[in-house]
């Protein structure tokens, strides 16, 4: 291919060189003479000099610079814990979010599900939402907090959602919990009383503590085991694995979700942001 490129620049040049022969010879004035014009046809006909080649990248030797960036890194540890934070910011952010995007499509299941058992005001103006397990420890230990911050501030909704994971006798205890917060009588008392129960929590244990504040415990077994009643439970199961909660108890506040045991100093912060800024931190609001 390429002798049969240079046969046809030749035929080329020869050409040209004959044309300019003809030109020079027929021209009136004075130019170039004949062997002037041969000379440099001949030195065009000289070879090009060839492409300039460009070097090939030299492959990276990951045995002699992977020393060197280990020597960097003991030299300097404070870059790791500087890598650490910044990469823990940043996933916090991305989960916070996350976390913002799904309580703003869950906002009516989490706020306003018929069955929500509701203390305190029920138009207040911030609203603490609490998923629980009667089994739970961290949740006994939250209770008082949880009844003081009611009594002591007049504007807070505080909503409790049935959230029983750690044993069958957890989920027979909600489902009469549910039942006992359709009925005519005082939730909290069954709620506080339950909590103050010695030993694990089961279905005899709940329909005991229904008794206590006059309910007939007849009815509650008879009625315990109704779709509804499983319907109600399911519908948090389903707001806590949007969320990614699996734990109890868990608190939900403005635009916080908040997993494991938090004081009442805490909450109370969070609620008093809430009123300032619509936020649980005013700092990041």
């Amino acid at each position: 291919m390429q002798k049969a490129i240079n046969i046809g620049l030749a035929a080329a040049v020869v050409l040209l060189g004959a044309g300019l022969v003809a030109s020079v010879a027929t021209r009136p004035e004075p130019g170039m003479s004949a062997a002037e014009v041969q000379s440099l046809l001949a030195s065009m006909q000289s070879p090009l000099p060839a492409a300039e080649t460009v070097p090939e990248q030299t492959a990276l030797d990951t045995a002699a610079i992977g020393p060197v960036i280990e020597d960097y890194l003991l030299a300097n540890p404070r870059l790791l814990e500087r890598m650490s934070v910044a990469l823990e910011t940043e996933l916090r952010a991305e989960e916070g979010e996350r976390t913002l995007l799904a309580l703003t499509a869950l906002e009516d299941e989490i706020y306003n599900d018929p069955d929500n058992i509701i203390l305190g005001n029920p138009d207040g103006d911030v609203t603490l939402v609490e998923m629980f397990d009667y089994n739970c420890g961290y949740c006994r230990q939250v209770v008082a907090d949880v009844m003081s911050l009611v009594d002591e501030d007049p504007n807070l909704r505080v909503i409790l959602k049935e959230f029983p994971i750690l044993s069958q006798g957890s989920i027979d205890a909600a489902r009469i919990g549910i039942l006992v917060n359709q009925s005519d009588v005082d939730y909290r008392d069954f709620h506080t009383t339950l909590f103050s129960t010695r030993g694990a929590i089961d279905t005899e244990a709940a329909l005991l503590a229904a008794s206590q504040i006059g309910l007939d415990r007849v009815p509650l077994e008879l009625d315990m085991s109704a779709t509804k009643i499983s319907d109600a439970i399911q519908r948090t199961y389903a707001i806590a694995q949007a969320l990614g909660v699996s734990g109890t108890p868990t608190f939900i506040i403005g635009n916080e979700v908040i997993p494991g045991a938090i004081s009442k100093a805490d909450l109370s912060r969070r609620i008093d942001n809430m009123r300032a800024c619509g936020a649980t931190d005013c700092a990041g609001a």
